[in-house]
């Protein structure tokens, strides 16, 4: 599903954010990264997301190597991949609503054919009441849950989130990870980056351990 071999990440002419990078991910797989701020995880799941290219080193995400994807290919793959962003990126012009159901909307499908995934996934992490709701108005914690939401509605085959449990309580963390479970028991690949040690100690997953670029022993 991924790997990665000596991979090296800069930006422009600064140090490497990822120093030697090589790991992979089965199909199938449910990871943690962790690691300090400032370590690459978010420059990592950026690359993954073939937002970036690597310096140096094989990216080979879906048995395919990103250096060699044309433009017009990009977003075929990124519709494979659901993407947890710590900015959310929720359109403001768009209802929670319609925010979570764009990724089956930009595939074709009609809302007729969405609508009831989509309010079930809306009760599902708490926003059964802010529907019509647009982001300007919704709190952090509420824009974490819709993005989550967008991000897994359309049961990816690879599932990158950016400390998705940040912004909420730990009760509603619990249930978002149960959601991860549940998406990756019917064999999506998931791979979190997140800080929060309790979250990872409740987990029997793989972790892989960013410090200051490279992947060290967890």
């Amino acid at each position: 599903m991924v790997r990665l071999e000596s991979v090296g990440l800069r930006y422009g002419d600064g140090p490497e954010i990822l120093k030697d990078v090589s790991f992979r991910l089965q199909p199938g797989a449910f990871c943690f990264l962790t690691g300090a701020s400032g370590a690459g995880k978010t420059s990592l799941l950026r690359m993954l997301f073939l937002a970036l290219k690597p310096t140096r080193g094989l990216v080979r995400i879906f048995d395919q190597d990103v250096s060699q994807l044309s433009h017009r290919d990009l977003p075929l793959m990124r519709r494979r991949i659901g993407v947890v962003f710590q900015e959310f990126r929720l359109l403001d012009h768009l209802t929670t609503f319609d925010n979570v159901a764009l990724p089956l909307r930009v595939s074709g499908q009609r809302p007729s054919q969405y609508r009831a995934d989509v309010m079930d996934l809306l009760g599902w992490v708490g926003l059964a009441n802010q529907v019509d709701a647009y982001p300007p108005v919704l709190s952090g914690g509420e824009k974490q849950r819709a993005a989550i939401a967008r991000a897994v509605i359309s049961k990816p085959e690879l599932l990158l989130a950016d400390e998705p449990t940040g912004s909420v309580d730990p009760h509603l963390g619990k249930r978002l990870m149960q959601l991860f479970a549940e998406l990756n028991r019917l064999g999506t690949t998931v791979l979190i980056a997140t800080h929060d040690q309790k979250l990872i100690q409740q987990s029997k997953a793989h972790v892989l351990l960013l410090d200051r670029g490279k992947l060290r022993a967890a």
